[in-house]
């Protein structure tokens, strides 16, 4: 419909008082104001406090927050209830007394193949078990006791360093179990002796249970045991005149190879890292 001439001779609206006063449209329009306003750059350095502690593996953020208010956080030796608060990675935060680590806690569980050792790094250029884990996280964590390079299994890494020296200490019986395949068929007459216990080089071990392998032949045994010394699953039978050709260890403080094929990793949930710290 064409407009009429009423329409298109109408001249736009201008204030008496002078000047378009028309409303401008764009949508990159700002007041004044806020156009010229100063742009706050956060400080990559400084986290908020309630965020450090939740790190440091205290509590959550939500909780951490009510310690703060409560006076149970100091920061460079003064106590510290303003919600919000931003610390420094160099500051001295201690919760209760005891200072604590920022960095975020992180726990992850390797089904360990053969052929890789147990260290950071090796001079003679083997493969350690980092390279597996190294698209992970880029936290730096240790593992947490040692698999020999032809032992495959359970492998627990963590920066958690209270929970990995629960978990290494032999006074707190973390149960390990393994199967074992031997050379030859085990003996029940040896089944017994090492069940008895055994008197080795360096003193005597005990383990805390040893059984066959249901249906499977009897040169496969399963053994628990809490003993952190080195190779001491295979020195115990070779105590006994057996070779051990495959050594798989199966769980480990109660983690489970479950759903974890060989050479895979996973972080841990939420529930396991709580029970690993429930241990006595």
């Amino acid at each position: 419909m064409a407009k009429s001439d009423n329409n298109r001779n109408r001249k736009p609206f201008r204030n008496t008082k002078g000047g378009d006063q028309r409303k401008p449209y764009s949508k990159n329009f700002k007041p004044k104001d806020k156009q010229n306003a100063p742009v706050k750059k956060s400080n990559p350095d400084e986290i908020r406090l309630n965020r450090y502690i939740a790190n440091a593996g205290i509590c959550s953020r939500r909780e951490a927050d009510t310690y703060i208010a409560a006076g149970n956080v100091t920061v460079n030796g003064k106590v510290i209830t303003e919600m919000g608060f931003k610390v420094k990675r160099s500051d001295d935060v201690r919760f209760d007394g005891k200072r604590l680590n920022p960095e975020k806690k992180e726990y992850i569980l390797l089904n360990k193949p053969k052929n890789f050792i147990t260290t950071t790094s090796d001079e003679k250029g083997r493969r350690t078990v980092m390279e597996l884990i190294s698209s992970a996280t880029k936290a730096r964590l240790l593992p947490v006791g040692r698999l020999d390079r032809n032992t495959t299994g359970l492998l627990l890494f963590t920066n958690d360093g209270d929970l990995t020296k629960k978990l290494t200490h032999p006074k707190h019986g973390v149960r390990k179990i393994y199967h074992v395949h031997l050379d030859k068929s085990l003996s029940l007459a040896d089944l017994h002796k090492i069940e008895a216990g055994l008197e080795l080089e360096d003193g005597s071990i005990d383990v805390d249970s040893i059984s066959f392998i249901q249906g499977a032949p009897k040169r496969e045994v399963g053994v628990e045991i809490h003993s952190g010394r080195n190779r001491i699953v295979r020195r115990i039978f070779e105590h006994l005149g057996y070779e051990v050709t495959k050594l798989d260890r199966v769980i480990f403080a109660g983690l489970t190879k479950k759903d974890l094929p060989r050479g895979h990793w996973r972080h841990l949930t939420e529930q396991e890292v709580i029970n690993l710290r429930m241990i006595k």
